[in-house]
């Protein structure tokens, strides 16, 4: 990151900080609808109480899955969608074009109550979905076409640093509402209105930035994305270093162009090594949607009063140290472990990790079921042990299956199908992620302590088999993961490159002698 004392890519970083704050809301919004379903005035306002005062278990576990899952059903589309909004307005304009769809829908969300029922939160979070999912998409893959190789890894992998970060605002929020204005409207209109500044500052954030090299390049646009390649890695447009990339990409994308013209989408899922990397980033997401995280992130306050942390301060705050220690685990993994560990060992360490916890907390509940407590009671030795295993637990996530899936399939795809490749991804991710909310209040109160047997088999037993199977992707460019899956051969990329360098430096040259040669005259 330093050279020569300066700040060598501190373009790309401000890049990241700007469009991640999208991912911040990522966050934010999968974690604050449980809290807010859990607080009683929620409760009490939109009909969840019986006439004797009881909470309606079947209504209450029905409206809470509804308010969290709707948000991955729009996102599911939103994802989709973003691929050819990308591929046509670039991914600055795209993300602008996400972030007011999001801000529409937290407003919905914010206004409801009174004469306006659930309904507006309802439609709200599917507006808001929708935003998201397209963020969620575009955000990768621009980070990651702007960042240089040695360090696209950690950079890409910041985005789980601001995803934990905004589930961590979201926990605290929750806590502090619940303290403060517990007996009010604001218990939803607080923490749904503060998605409206982070979307804000990512709107005007986005004004300051450029758009990537790599989609002007698809574009046919070589002068700009020459000038902005230069300007992401500070260095002149004619250096070796710029002209060696510039001719990287330009040959992986006149290679696809020559070998594929006239082809379509069908080509594009399935021409040759493209078939494989879809497969892989579905397989991803699958499993790291069913890795336990998204159960216990969207449902935190209910997963710990299930280990006996009852009582909304109780859950709330065991919420809040959960998405502190997620935080803290994600920052220390990105910028000391994410390039020396590589992609592989890291993912197989965090599957074992994961399955482990899962299991020991599966099995002290069984042995010491939880209890309800006294207001003010601490909670049992064995309460606080199991608390202490899902702390580990995300720890081990935060370290692999968290941010790792996003690095690997902004790393493998080519740029012509990035757009189409992570919008699978993040389609998959919503969809199963939608899936696994609205499941988890049911599973939770059918399986009891046998849920953590559950995610622990996923994570050992699907997750660790194939972490095994993946190629690592470490240090090298987006341009190299053609060859590495078998796309085109070493020998054939070089070629390509020495000729898109004779070509760019032939187009330099010319640039520079024609004003020479009119000064003459």
């Amino acid at each position: 990151m330093l050279e020569g004392g300066n700040f060598k890519n501190i373009r790309v970083y401000w890049l990241t900080f700007v469009v991640y704050w999208g991912l911040f809301l990522f966050g934010y919004d999968s974690g604050i609808a449980g809290g807010v379903v859990s607080q009683p005035y929620f409760e009490a306002h939109f009909g969840l109480v019986n006439s004797d005062g009881t909470i309606n278990e079947s209504k209450d576990t029905q409206v809470s899955s509804n308010v969290v899952s709707v948000l991955q059903a729009g996102a599911f589309f939103g994802a989709f969608w973003s691929a050819p909004v990308s591929a046509w307005l670039g991914r600055r304009w795209t993300l602008v074009v996400f972030t007011v769809v999001f801000s529409v829908g937290a407003v919905l969300t914010t206004v409801a109550g009174g004469t306006r029922g659930i309904g507006y939160i309802y439609g709200g979070r599917v507006v808001s979905g929708v935003g998201i999912g397209g963020i969620s998409a575009v955000a990768p893959a621009y980070v990651s076409e702007c960042s240089p190789k040695d360090v696209r890894g950690r950079i890409t992998g910041i985005l789980q640093i601001m995803i934990a970060a905004g589930v961590m605002v979201s926990y605290f929020v929750n806590l502090g509402v619940g303290l403060h204005l517990a007996n009010s409207e604001m218990v939803w209109r607080v923490p749904f209105g503060l998605q409206l500044i982070p979307a804000g500052l990512m709107c005007l954030g986005l004004l300051t930035v450029k758009e990537s090299p790599r989609w002007l390049a698809s574009k046919g646009r070589v002068q700009e994305a020459i000038g902005i390649l230069a300007y992401f890695r500070r260095d002149q447009p004619n250096s070796a270093a710029i002209q060696y990339e510039m001719a990287e990409i330009e040959a992986a994308i006149r290679e696809e162009q020559e070998t594929r013209k006239g082809l379509g989408l069908r080509e594009a899922f399935f021409g040759t090594g493209n078939f494989v990397r879809f497969v892989i980033a579905f397989i991803l997401f699958v499993f790291q949607q069913w890795s336990g995280q998204n159960s216990v992130g969207y449902y935190a306050p209910q997963i710990f009063s299930s280990i006996g942390f009852t009582g909304v301060t109780n859950s709330l705050l065991a919420s809040g140290i959960y998405g502190i220690v997620k935080v803290l685990a994600t920052i220390v993994f990105i910028f000391l472990f994410v390039e020396s560990l590589g992609r592989k060992i890291s993912f197989i360490i965090s599957a074992i990790g994961m399955g482990t916890m899962f299991f020991i907390v599966g099995a002290i509940l069984k042995t010491h079921p939880a209890g309800h407590l006294q207001a003010g009671q601490r909670p049992p030795p064995a309460s606080e042990a199991m608390a202490a295993m899902l702390y580990i637990y995300v720890c081990f996530y935060s370290m692999g299956w968290g941010p790792l899936s996003w690095v690997y399939v902004s790393d493998i795809f080519p740029t012509r199908t990035r757009h189409y490749g992570l919008a699978v991804a993040a389609g998959t991710q919503w969809l199963f992620n939608f899936v696994v909310s609205k499941l988890t209040p049911a599973l939770l109160a059918e399986l009891g302590y046998k849920i953590f047997f559950m995610f622990g088999a996923i994570n050992i037993g699907g997750m660790l088999t194939f972490s095994l199977l993946l190629p690592e992707t470490k240090r090298r460019s987006l341009e190299e993961m053609d060859i590495l899956f078998g796309a085109v051969s070493f020998e054939t990329r070089e070629a390509f490159i020495e000729k898109q360098k004779q070509e760019l430096h032939r187009d330099i040259y010319n640039s520079v002698s024609a004003p020479s040669a009119d000064q003459k005259v």
